[in-house]
């Protein structure tokens, strides 16, 4: 016998806070998940070679490190306002 949705939530109330934040945590989690691990490393193989080709082609430009520090310094500071 399979237990409904509202059995399931209805037993799961009357867990401890702590319990039920530890359930929730992992079902959250699990919607997070990729199935397939090939399919993540299709995603990742795509956006990596996307990336390279906005590098190789002049579509993107990179920062020099030292300009990014400063930037974030920057924005480190205003936001300590």
């Amino acid at each position: 016998m399979e237990a409904g949705i509202e059995e399931i939530t209805q037993l799961a109330l009357t867990l401890p806070v702590n319990e039920r934040a530890e359930v929730a945590s992992q079902l959250l989690a699990s919607l997070d998940e990729p199935s397939d691990p090939a399919e993540i490393h299709r995603g990742w193989t795509t956006e990596i070679t996307r990336r390279v080709d906005d590098v190789v082609t002049g579509r993107v430009q990179g920062v020099p490190r030292d300009e990014v520090r400063k930037l974030l310094a920057a924005d480190r500071a205003a936001r300590q306002v």
